[in-house]
């Protein structure tokens, strides 16, 4: 996304029979002991993490370059120094400790030492209790329901990672964005030059109800030619937790309206690919100026919404801010 004019919005908040508030926002710019292993005649040994120290077999299969473990193949040199294949391609075919060439000379050896361990799950320390052969670790690791979670917050490149307690923590102090409770919210976007701006992304917007937390987004994007607004809905947390509820949004004015309804996509997906996937509201700027009312020369856009569990039924939800929680 290109760089984002910055200009304060407004956004009027009515939160579950709460008084309508005015919050001010920005509209925000594109943030071991040395250990000897035995190998047995069983066909694997478990090393844990506890247990492997900073000279032992796992510093062995680590890339000296990029420190990440090696898969085959393993590159050797002459002088029997190791790298894995990603990095032989990036040191100009030179190794990296000793600078003599490389050739295509493959470590055998440590490769079989590799296929006779099975090792913990690094997010081990964060709960995770399974353990893997070798060459399956890696692919556990990408899909390992205690991984950590990344930053949600799509107005900078945060590389923020941890559980949805700290992150939640996170976005409150540091990217200061605005934070509420309850089930339904009253919003309203605006902005004064809204045809020179062609992308721009609103200040993220955290719920906490039904004791979980959702990030509202709305931005300005281009759809192939045409300028549009969009507005979605994250759920902090799994796939699986998100599909236990389902939200609206709604936009309208002179007697006209646009309604979404969906389920909130898991922060696991990247803001980026819930908004290339078209996956919320999306309204073409003249509508969405329409809604403003007035001269459409500003945009004013009021967004309503709620959310809900997928079990109840969404028209008998009554929802106090202080039970949601």
């Amino acid at each position: 996304m290109a760089a984002i004019e910055t200009e304060s919005i407004e956004c009027v908040s009515s939160l579950d029979g709460i008084e309508d508030e005015e919050i001010h926002s920005s509209v925000s710019s594109h943030v071991h002991n040395s250990h000897h292993t035995q190998l047995s005649s069983k066909p694997r040994n478990v090393l844990l993490a506890s247990e492997i120290g900073p000279t032992g077999v796992h510093e062995l299969l680590e890339c000296p370059v990029c420190t990440n473990s090696m898969y085959p193949p393993i590159h050797q040199c002459h002088n029997g120094h190791t790298l894995c294949s990603t990095c032989k391609s990036r040191v100009h075919n030179r190794c990296p400790t000793c600078r003599q060439e490389l050739g295509d000379i493959r470590c055998l050896a440590l490769e079989k030492v590799a296929e006779s361990l099975d090792l913990p799950c690094k997010y081990y320390s964060l709960g995770c209790p399974e353990i893997f052969p070798y060459y399956s670790k890696v692919k556990h690791e990408a899909l390992c329901n205690l991984r950590p979670y990344n930053c949600p917050y799509a107005g900078s490149e945060c590389v923020v990672t941890g559980d949805i307690p700290y992150l939640v923590s996170h976005l409150r102090d540091d990217h200061k964005v605005d934070m509420h409770t309850g089930c339904t919210f009253n919003h309203r976007y605006v902005k004064s030059n809204p045809r020179e701006v062609e992308n721009a992304t609103w200040m993220l917007t955290v719920f906490h109800c039904f004791g979980q937390y959702f990030c509202l987004h709305f931005e300005a994007f281009q759809l192939g030619m045409a300028p549009v607004y969009m507005a979605f809905l994250r759920f902090m947390g799994d796939e699986n937790e998100a599909r236990n509820f389902s939200y609206s949004l709604e936009v309208g004015a002179n007697g006209r309206k646009l309604v979404w309804e969906g389920t909130p996509r898991s922060i696991r997906d990247s803001h980026r690919k819930v908004r290339d996937s078209h996956d919320g509201l999306v309204i073409q700027r003249n509508m969405a100026l329409f809604f403003s009312g007035g001269d459409r020369k500003e945009l004013k856009l009021r967004v309503t919404g709620r959310i809900w569990k997928e079990q109840q039924n969404p028209e008998a939800v009554v929802c106090i801010p202080n039970l949601c929680s």
